[in-house]
């Protein structure tokens, strides 16, 4: 609490120096406080990795969740408008909905100086429909097939895409890496 005192008779009020002192460093020591979370805003916002430690690797994991939503965005709705007779059309229709976004992921790091390579993978393809539609006596669908890097599969008639096999190659100024990347066209479970 500050106590004013009067010190004449014009009415002029004056603030002892020990009073003023001590006012000065409240005020100070507010300042500070309320600086404090916009220094440390600043600092956080500002903040980078290290050059050259995991760039590549953590666009490298955007990349592929930003492939994964946009291979399942691309194929929805292909079974209901394309029959299996009509198989080739139905790949060239999810390919034609997935190139603007691959496109778009290609350019996606290079204010950051990194470059992304995506390719698709017809031979990653052609294994993984061997590996997940197996033949057999007693199979519900028919066979996995892949074009170009896109899998799809004959059920009940229908053209069902399974999903896309890429290269993915992330560069960075620092860092490189290479995979192959396999996209499932249906959204995968939280279990």
């Amino acid at each position: 609490m500050v106590r004013v005192t009067r010190s004449d008779a014009d009415g002029d009020d004056e603030i002892p120096a020990s009073t003023r002192a001590q006012l000065v460093l409240v005020a100070g020591a507010v300042i500070a406080v309320g600086l404090a979370p916009i220094a440390l805003a600043y600092v956080q916002l500002g903040a980078t990795t290290d050059a050259g430690v995991g760039t590549a690797d953590r666009t490298g994991e955007d990349v592929t969740r930003a492939l994964d939503r946009a291979v399942f965005e691309a194929a929805s709705g292909v079974p209901g408008n394309h029959s299996w007779s009509d198989r080739r059309d139905a790949v060239a229709a999810v390919e034609n909905r997935l190139d603007p976004r691959l496109d778009t992921l290609r350019t996606s790091g290079l204010r950051e100086g990194v470059v992304h390579g995506i390719e698709y993978n017809e031979s990653a393809a052609g294994a993984w429909a061997a590996e997940g539609c197996p033949g057999g006596p007693n199979r519900q669908f028919g066979d996995g097939e892949p074009i170009g890097g896109v899998v799809r599969q004959d059920r009940g008639g229908r053209t069902h895409v399974l999903g896309v096999a890429v290269d993915l190659r992330v560069t960075g100024e620092e860092s490189a890496s290479r995979m192959t990347h396999r996209v499932d066209a249906a959204p995968q479970s939280a279990g």
